[in-house]
Parts: C-alpha cells; sequence; structure tokens
C-alpha cells in the first residue's frame, strides 16, 4: 500500500447517482449506514493503514513519520509515537504488552510497550515493509515487503527475527486466521497466498480470477470467508479459506484499499477512493449482495471497523499534484485538511 493521500476520482454526476441510491432504507429495510462523524483533525504529510483498539479507544493512524493516536471518543491527538521514518502500518500485541511498526525506509520492525509507548528496540525486515500483521497461534508477527516479494517473520516476545519468506510476487494486505495460516494478496499476481505460520512456508497460491489487482484483504474467521478487494477489477472476490474457490464476485468502487468484516452484522466493507464505502451482507456462506454505497469523501480509501460499536472509520484529506512527480498517485496534503470520518448505522 502507498502512502495515501487520496485520489480524486469522484464526478458530480456520480456523487448525485450515489447519494440518490444512499436515501431512504437499503434493501433488507435496516437503517442506511451514513456518515454520522467528520472532524478535521490536522497535521502534515500523507498515511497508510490504521488500527483500532476498540477496549482502549484508540485509532493509530501511520503518517510517514509518526504514528497519531487519537481518542475515539473525543477527536483528539492525545499521543504520538515519533521518528518512525516511512512507517506504514501498526500491529497491537496485548498478550506481551507490545506495539509494533512496519518502517519502510528504514527496512526495520520498531518495537515499543503497547501502555507508555516507550521504544523497547528495533529488528531489521526486508525492502520497504508495509502492511503487518499478528498471528496468535504462532505469537510471530510478519510484515511484508514492498520493495520484494518476501515476508520478515519475528517472535513478538523476544523481539527477534525467526526467518523469512518467498512468496513469488508482490505482496499488499495480509490477514491471519488465528489458527496456523496467515493469508496475503500478491497483487501483481492477482492471487492469494497461503501461509503455515509454524513452519514459514508457503502452503498454496490460489488465483482470484475474476478479481485483478487486490488491495485490502478481511476474513470471516467463523465461516472461513476471505474478502478480497481488487483495484483494477472493481471487483470484491470471496474466497473459501480452505481450498481457495472463489465463491462470489461483487462490484465496488473505483480506488480501494482497505476491506473489514463485522461478525455481529455479517457485513463486509470496502473502503473506496472515489469517495465511497461498498456495504456487503453476508446472507449464507456462499450467498452476498451489495446492500449500499455509502457516500463518504474523495480519497476516503484506508479505514479500520471499531468492533464494539460497529462502526468504520476512514481518513482523508485535500490534496494537490505533487510537482515534478511522474507518479500519478502522489500528491501533497494540503495544510489542516486532514480529516478523519466515522460511519456507522441510525
Amino acid at each position: 500500500m502507498k502512502w495515501l493521500t487520496g485520489i480524486l476520482l469522484t464526478s458530480v454526476a456520480l456523487i448525485g447517482c450515489i447519494a440518490s441510491q444512499d436515501s431512504g432504507q437499503n434493501a433488507d429495510g435496516n437503517n442506511n449506514y451514513r456518515v454520522m462523524k467528520k472532524e478535521v483533525i490536522g497535521g502534515d504529510g500523507s498515511w497508510d493503514y490504521l488500527m483500532i483498539n476498540p477496549e482502549a479507544r484508540r485509532l493509530y493512524i501511520a503518517r510517514e513519520t509518526r504514528v497519531m493516536i487519537l481518542d475515539m471518543d473525543t477527536f483528539r491527538v492525545v499521543q504520538e509515537i515519533a521518528n518512525v521514518n516511512g512507517v506504514h502500518g501498526v500491529a497491537l500485541v496485548p498478550e506481551f504488552n507490545r506495539l509494533f511498526t512496519s518502517n519502510g525506509r528504514d527496512g526495520k520492525f520498531g518495537i515499543y510497550d503497547l501502555k507508555t509507548l516507550e521504544k523497547i528496540g528495533e529488528a531489521k525486515a526486508g525492502a520497504n515493509p508495509d502492511a503487518i500483521v499478528y498471528d496468535a497461534a504462532s505469537h510471530r508477527v510478519f510484515a511484508f515487503d514492498k520493495g520484494g516479494t518476501a515476508a520478515t517473520v519475528l517472535d513478538a516476545k523476544t523481539g527477534e527475527v525467526v526467518g523469512s519468506i518467498e512468496l513469488g510476487g508482490s505482496p499488499e494486505f495480509a490477514v491471519s486466521d488465528g489458527k496456523g495460516h496467515v493469508y496475503v494478496n500478491l497483487e501483481d499476481k492477482s492471487e492469494i497466498a497461503r501461509i503455515d505460520t509454524a513452519r514459514l512456508t508457503v502452503l498454496n497460491h490460489w488465483p482470484l480470477n475474476p478479481g485483478k489487482s487486490p488491495s485490502g484483504l478481511a476474513m470471516d474467521t467463523e465461516h472461513r470467508r476471505l474478502f478480497s478487494a481488487c483495484r483494477e477489477s472493481r471487483t470484491l472476490e470471496v474466497m473459501d479459506a480452505d481450498n481457495g474457490t472463489i465463491l462470489a464476485s461483487l462490484p465496488i468502487g473505483a480506488g480501494t484499499d482497505a476491506v473489514a468484516f463485522d461478525p455481529a452484522s455479517q457485513t463486509v466493507f470496502s473502503s473506496n477512493g472515489d469517495g465511497t464505502l461498498t456495504v456487503i451482507h453476508e446472507d449464507a456462506l456462499d450467498k452476498f449482495h451489495v446492500i449500499q454505497t455509502v457516500v463518504t469523501q474523495a480519497g476516503a480509501r484506508t479505514m479500520a471497523l471499531d468492533v464494539n460499536k460497529h462502526q468504520v472509520w476512514l481518513v482523508t484529506a485535500e490534496t494537490k499534484p505533487a510537482p515534478e512527480s511522474k507518479e500519478k498517485w502522489k500528491k501533497i496534503v494540503l495544510p489542516n485538511t486532514f480529516t478523519v470520518l466515522v460511519v456507522g448505522r441510525n
């Protein structure tokens, strides 16, 4: 995942169309999801992954050189982890009172006390470690190389590197099933790789066809279903986590970058850079349908789910093109426009 500065894909006509679809009640007769809160937080720099600690009511925002920690009740930045060079993501490990960061520019893990945020140490990772995920079954933290095709694995208790895994493709987001497997999207291959977290080997490469260029990934661990948001095909692919079978392919918005699953409501969310949030219901093991498209804000394609309050948290900002940059995605965040949005039901 690149540091996100928003992509302005939404036209006035599209917003008008979606807004008209978003009025009234959804197909299931439930109250609509809507933007319940929108707060300008400010601060310089672009951003990447979000992480929520629902019990502590804290939102962790990776912002290039620091991690901003937001009180989810007051919307105030209450703490920061500074001097985190090229930070992409955060992994929380309460059982060992640890917080881990993936520091892309330094090629390292950062290791912190979860309560005090005091730095405990660091460990060498791979080339531009990006997505980071904790696997409770093996007590290991996995950081995936955006600048390569491997993952580096850390013992969460000792902070020592225990190995690396060649993935055979460019990794994007990953998720653990809590039972000894980590699944990771391979963006360039349009595949999901299944990893044995004890033996540190890739067990399977499963194609996402018809999905192309997967980004966000989430899982229904109870029913063994993977949800992969594919940017190029603009689809969410539903996969059987035990055999790799594609069970459904559903339309989502443009510029997707994150997926979340709420087990209480059996709902899947895809946050899209075109300023929409696609809401999909899991009707049965093999039956899914889009119940709503919520208008958010252009560039709001990064999110995290508050599983206690069943709300989606997104971030975005107003941007302008970076001068003399050959990378079209690269933008400059306009000062004091960084914004947090909360989507929930009435």
